[in-house]
């Protein structure tokens, strides 16, 4: 579904609904498995009432959103996807009620394109799931609005918005992330998955990628678009048996092929994403070289090597890490990115390796490539959070990567 706070910004926002996910196949290929038994879930999926009555939300009224945000006008646009537009607007911190715009806590008005059942089917599942957890690492969701054919989704706003945006877009509205960020945010999202992975009924997110991990004003990652996620299997079951969904370039290997979905298939996107912030590259980038329109297939036969990462490390990161740190990241990676989900660690443990790797607090000057000088240091994002130049955005563009 790709939710508010997704990737493309317009100016001042961090929200974006990305386009609503699809099958994917290797080749990247729109694919509908029918592999979509029966779910091996043995719990009963909850009817559309029991759901909405054990959220924790607020029931938003139209005609409160609709003054919250200046009656979804245009200039009020957050950004567009898939699932629909997403609005700035405000509320009263205290009563939740429609304020006047500058007024109040800024929140981010996701509102459902009036067409489709799957579209309703992710609303739910936002509900459903976002309803149940809070977590520091998971977005909030505020409220929700269903009333007549109108569904919407009330968010806290994210200020600094997606972290595809902090590392693909160029220019100076976005500075890029300095190596200590990307393992603050490496870190954050993953004890976002460790903690759905350790739920009681254990929810795989299915969806995790750049585009879906928002930012807080302090760099905090906070995971969001729940649209596509699942209740994991139970009892003696090893897997979900469902239709492969997802984002062509962050999918299992086996899910593609099988349709079987396991807390093992969210690692080895993370492992994805960790690749994508240590490279400074696209999981799929038909721009690049032939040999590197794929970053996983490209990378991994550097990633095991000590003496050839630099190669995969993003240039605009030299002198801020050393080459042990650096190694020990990428090793993570490339084992979350093993093509047996068996060998893959949990994501408990990844939350461990990464915990070691942000204590040492590693602000190195030693460089990967030791054959030329140093050069100076790029402005990144750590110092213009320390400075006084403020983060501006600039207006949403569009991208072929989204096959959703």
């Amino acid at each position: 579904m790709g939710i508010c706070l997704s990737a493309r910004i317009k100016a001042e926002s961090p929200c974006h609904t990305g386009g609503s996910s699809k099958p994917v196949s290797t080749d990247g290929n729109d694919l509908s498995r029918s592999s979509s038994k029966a779910s091996s879930v043995s719990v009963p999926p909850r009817s559309e009432g029991e759901i909405l009555q054990s959220s924790n939300l607020k029931s938003f009224s139209f005609s409160d959103l609709k003054m919250s945000t200046r009656n979804f006008r245009p200039d009020s646009v957050l950004g567009e996807g898939g699932f629909g537009s997403v609005f700035k607007g405000w509320i009263d911190e205290n009563s939740l009620t429609a304020s006047k715009p500058g007024s109040g806590t800024v929140i981010a008005v996701k509102r459902l394109n009036q067409e489709g059942f799957q579209g309703h089917k992710e609303w739910l599942a936002e509900v459903n799931y976002l309803g149940q957890f809070y977590h520091p690492h998971l977005v909030k969701l505020i409220g929700y609005c269903l009333e007549d054919e109108h569904r919407l989704l009330v968010y806290e706003f994210m200020p600094r918005g997606s972290l595809e945006n902090h590392l693909f877009r160029r220019g100076s509205y976005f500075q890029p992330l300095s190596w200590n960020l990307r393992l603050k945010v490496a870190l954050g999202a993953a004890r976002g998955l460790a903690f759905l992975h350790g739920a009681e009924t254990k929810v795989i997110y299915r969806d995790f990628k750049t585009s879906n991990i928002l930012l807080d004003s302090n760099y905090n990652a906070k995971l969001s678009d729940f649209g596509l996620a699942k209740d994991g299997p139970t009892g003696d079951k090893s897997h979900v048996s469902t239709r492969v969904m997802g984002t062509h370039g962050y999918a299992a290997p086996e899910y593609l092929a099988t349709g079987h979905l396991t807390a093992r298939s969210d690692v080895y996107s993370f492992g994805v994403v960790l690749l994508e912030m240590l490279s400074g590259r696209r999981a799929v980038d038909k721009n690049r070289p032939s040999g590197e329109h794929n970053l996983v297939e490209w990378a991994k036969p550097y990633l095991a090597n000590k003496r050839k990462i630099y190669r995969v490390l993003d240039n605009r990161l030299e002198g801020q890490y050393t080459l042990d740190v650096a190694y020990k990241a990428a090793n993570l990676a490339l084992r979350c990115l093993s093509t047996e989900p068996k060998f893959r660690p949990n994501m408990d443990e990844v939350v461990k390796e990464l915990e070691e790797l942000h204590d040492l607090k590693e602000t190195g000057n030693t460089r990967c490539d030791q054959s030329s000088g140093p050069r100076p240091r790029r402005r990144s994002a750590d110092d213009v959070g320390k400075g006084n130049t403020a983060a501006a955005y600039p207006r949403p563009s569009t991208s072929p990567l989204y096959t959703k």
